[in-house]
């Protein structure tokens, strides 16, 4: 069982603000500016996601290329990840 925080619960987080939000607003008089608020506010959620979201790394499958690089006398960056 995959832990409760995790990478995605800012996601989660975020989109129950949203949530909690929209029903605050439609529960009174909604405005048209009240709308587009609220989807700016999604749309910059969904930009935040889509630049920050984990992704893998190009050479993550070539060791070969990775110590080619570091024989090469250029300062590298290794990170080191673990599924769990």
């Amino acid at each position: 069982m995959q832990a409760i925080i995790n990478q995605y619960s800012v996601l989660w987080v975020a989109g129950a603000i949203l949530l909690l939000a929209g029903l605050i607003i439609l529960k009174q008089k909604p405005k048209i500016s009240d709308f587009i608020a609220l989807g700016v506010v999604l749309l910059g959620l969904v930009v935040a996601w889509s630049i920050l979201r984990p992704q893998q790394t190009p050479l993550m499958d070539n060791a070969q290329a990775v110590q080619d690089m570091i024989g090469a006398g250029t300062p590298v960056l290794l990170e080191f990840q673990s599924p769990y």
